[in-house]
Parts: structure tokens; C-alpha cells; sequence
């Protein structure tokens, strides 16, 4: 089935931006954020509930942020409730409905609330993947207006392409309009983008064996001089242990090591180096320990 996963690069930005913010890449391929310490707890009841818990603390800023996440599925409706509570104290909750109109359909209602500041917030989405054609419509209501988002990947025969938009309805206007192209084989990703019209990039990935994984990101925006650029590097070590490394047109080198400990128990480690001012300090290390069972 098509997505937009291959579209968007995924298999270079795992390893790219591993150490970075990291929300739009899966969990499992995540590296703990630089400057980080990190814990995130999975477990699920033997009546099907799944818990998921993270907590992290920032060593620049001292912040402490954690969050508390539910979720049952209900089979044999094709229905999936997650209920979210953050340290900030925003509350969540989401019913999604899959497969059940149509197959391939999949309906999102997502609500959020602050009892803090009063804030509410509501969306819908709504996607459809088939084999060759993956489609989203998503509303965000906002008390202004709704913003409409849009997005629609096609493929075939490796090659993919898509677009993604958003309206502002507040403002009657359309405030993001992506373009992207890709091709994926087995071992080999290309992907190019051009965002709003003022930023162009791409990124190469490919597999070389079964232990090495690379890839190169390439970015450039209108107006400026300058090119954004970073090579990265990911290894197997054996079949639990694996290092990273990346570099970038910054000067920043980056490395990590992950280790799995035994059957769900994972130790992530990383650091972020400044080439410019190796002497002067500002270097961040990240700690993470993943536990699931």
C-alpha cells in the first residue's frame, strides 16, 4: 500500500535527524533527542489495553515534560479509543474507525482540552489507502475558523508523488502548499521537495549490506546564499547493538549507540559535538531507556 512515509523521506530522516526533534519520525527508529534524558514505559493489560508512558528532562533548561497514554481496540468494529494526559495538563481523546464504511477508510476524531487556560481544541481526519493511492483530508476547528488540510500520494512502479496543502479559512487563503517526487527501491530512496514554492530539497538513502545504512539531505531556500546539507551513517553492530553517526555544513557531528538490553528493554545513548568550538563547551549528551512488556 502506498504512503506517505516513502514520500516524505522517511528512511533518510531516520537517520539524518536522529537526536533532533524527532515527533514526525516512528518511535522504533527514534534516537534519543541531544541534551536529553529520557523514559518511555510500554505495557498492555491481559484485557487488551495498551499503556504507554515517557518522561524526559531537558538538561539546558531543567523542564520536565511526561505524558500518560491509553488505548483499547475494539476489534471487531474496526475501533481504536486513546485517551492522553500531559504534564502540562492538556487532556486528549481520540476515536478512530477503520475499515468499517469502506475498506481502506479511516476516520479520526481527535479533541483536546486545558482546564488550565479553558483552551479547546477539535480535528477530523480522514484518509484512504489503497494500493497505488493514499488520500487525507484532515479539519482543524479553531474558533476563527477551520483550517483544511490536504494531502494525496500516488505510485507506481517505485515512483511516488504527491502534494499537501492547507487553507486557512480564517483568513481566506492557502498558507502551505508542498510538492514532493520519490523513488524507492529495495535498498535505495530518492526523495525531492519544493515547500511553498521558497525551499527546495532532497535526500538520497540507500542500504549498502544488511549492517550499513546511509544517507545524504540537501536542502536550499530562496533568497539565501547558502545550502543546508548532512551526511549520515548507520550500523549494525549485531543483531541488539547498533551506532550512528552524522555530520552537517554547521560543523555538528553527531553520534549515538543504541543497545537492546534483552527482550523489551532498550538503552539509547547520543551526542551532539560542536566542530566550530570544540574547546568552549556547549556539547549535549542524551540518555533513554525504553521498557516494553
Amino acid at each position: 500500500v502506498i504512503g506517505s512515509r516513502e514520500l516524505e523521506g522517511e528512511a533518510a530522516k531516520e537517520i539524518i535527524c536522529f537526536g533532533d526533534d524527532q515527533r514526525d519520525i516512528p518511535a522504533g527508529a527514534r534516537v534519543t533527542g541531544f541534551g536529553l534524558v529520557k523514559l518511555d514505559v510500554k505495557t498492555k493489560s491481559s484485557s487488551g489495553v495498551e499503556f504507554k508512558t515517557s518522561g524526559s528532562s531537558n538538561t539546558d533548561t531543567s523542564k520536565v515534560n511526561g505524558n500518560l497514554e491509553t488505548k483499547y481496540k475494539w476489534g471487531e468494529y474496526g475501533l481504536t479509543f486513546t485517551e492522553k494526559w500531559t504534564t502540562d495538563n492538556t487532556l486528549g481523546t481520540e476515536i478512530t474507525v477503520e475499515d468499517q464504511i469502506t475498506k481502506g477508510l479511516k476516520l479520526t476524531f481527535d479533541t483536546q482540552f486545558s482546564p488550565n487556560s479553558g483552551k479547546k481544541s477539535g480535528k477530523v481526519k480522514t484518509a484512504y489507502k489503497r494500493e497505488y493511492v493514499n488520500l487525507g483530508v484532515d479539519v482543524d476547528f479553531d474558533f476563527a475558523g477551520p483550517a483544511i488540510h490536504g494531502a494525496a500520494v500516488a505510485g507506481y512502479e517505485g515512483w511516488l508523488a504527491g502534494y499537501q496543502m492547507t487553507f486557512d479559512t480564517a483568513k481566506s487563503k492557502m498558507t502551505q502548499s508542498n510538492f514532493a517526487v520519490g523513488y524507492k527501491t529495495g535498498d535505495f530512496q530518492l526523495h525531492t521537495n519544493v515547500n511553498d514554492g521558497t525551499e527546495f530539497g532532497g535526500s538520497i538513502y540507500q542500504k549498502v549490506n544488511d549492517q550499513l545504512e546511509t544517507a545524504v539531505n540537501l536542502a536550499w531556500t530562496a533568497g539565501s546564499n547558502s545550502t543546508r546539507f548532512g551526511i549520515a551513517a548507520k550500523y549494525q553492530l549485531d543483531s541488539s547493538t547498533s551506532i550512528s553517526a552524522k555530520v552537517n555544513n554547521a560543523s555538528l557531528v553527531g553520534v549515538g549507540y543504541t543497545q537492546t538490553l534483552r527482550p523489551g528493554m532498550k538503552l539509547v545513548l547520543s551526542a551532539l559535538v560542536d566542530g566550530k568550538s570544540i574547546n568552549s563547551g556547549g556539547h549535549k549528551l542524551g540518555l533513554g531507556l525504553e521498557l516494553e512488556a
